[in-house]
């Protein structure tokens, strides 16, 4: 059928011309969001106008801030510069908080994959010491060990008073745990002291200093050789310790099918002996001793 006007535009004209598609143009018809200017007889043939392509610029500009079409139907008129500054506030304070979801997420995954890599060429039967710069932490509270509460009532109560604390707190960041140099040096390990999370973000922190460092297979809770063998190292290099341990899994769950072959990471403070002087006299003279405290 011949155009009713020169000025007219077929669906498939008009289609090209919006860079759109005549699926879509029928379906904006059909929920009366954008309908042709003009129809064939028999409603077979549909004409638009050139100037109506504003009309497909304003519903795709707002589907692509998340409005869904009925949305968009609503808005179209009743649209003013202040309805729309509104409306453009409001996205930017949902775009806002999404960029931060998003940068949230991306710390944990970092944190996930460096906890990875950082053991992928590491010596598991080798004490390595290293100096370690400060490292942000969420430290919980003293664990209650009391009426034969074990370590993983302690975990349960660190996730709950955490969650309580701050709603903002993610608690799928890796958990690790504190044992104290009083506990330690009398070869006490049985549970962690404090458990802390490895979050980037934490205004705790664990100190920078040297580390004896060591690793061990096995499930939570299954490092006590591993002290062990951190305690005799210290004590043979003529070393002490200076601060409490601390333990982490940087293979767990996350990664590993087989809960009997996590890897387990123990680190402590460390410092060379110091060294004393003493001193006796002999007929008269001064004579000096030098000693490992």
């Amino acid at each position: 059928m011949p155009k009713v006007d020169k000025n007219f535009l077929s669906v498939g004209e008009f289609a090209k011309l919006s860079r759109s598609t005549k699926a879509t143009l029928w379906h904006y018809d059909k929920i009366g969001l954008l309908s042709p200017v003009s129809r064939g007889e028999d409603s077979k043939y549909r004409y638009y106008r050139s100037e109506q392509i504003t009309s497909v610029n304003f519903i795709r500009t707002f589907q692509s801030l998340g409005m869904s079409l009925d949305e968009i139907k609503g808005l179209k008129g009743t649209i003013s510069p202040k309805t729309a500054e509104q409306f453009f506030s409001l996205q930017l304070k949902k775009i806002d908080a999404k960029i931060d979801e998003w940068i949230h997420t991306k710390k944990l995954v970092l944190a996930f994959q460096n906890s990875i890599t950082s053991v992928a060429d590491i010596n598991e039967e080798e004490i390595t010491v290293r100096y370690m710069p400060a490292e942000a932490i969420i430290l919980g509270g003293l664990n209650d060990y009391s009426r034969g509460r074990d370590g993983f009532d302690a975990l349960l109560s660190f996730y709950q008073a955490m969650s309580q604390q701050c709603i903002a707190v993610d608690l799928n960041y890796s958990v690790g745990g504190v044992i104290s140099k009083e506990r330690s040096v009398n070869g006490d390990f049985a549970h962690p002291d404090r458990m802390y999370f490895c979050n980037p973000d934490g205004h705790d922190r664990k100190p920078a200093a040297l580390y004896a460092i060591g690793y061990n297979r096995g499930w939570y809770g299954q490092g006590k050789e591993l002290y062990k063998r951190l305690l005799e190292y210290v004590e043979k290099n003529d070393y002490e310790i200076c601060g409490d341990f601390y333990e982490e899994h940087p293979l767990n769950e996350i990664c590993m099918g087989d809960n009997n072959n996590y890897l387990m990471k123990a680190m402590v403070p460390i410092q060379k002996k110091r060294v004393r002087k003493t001193s006796k006299t002999v007929d008269g003279m001064s004579l000096q001793n030098t000693g490992k405290e």
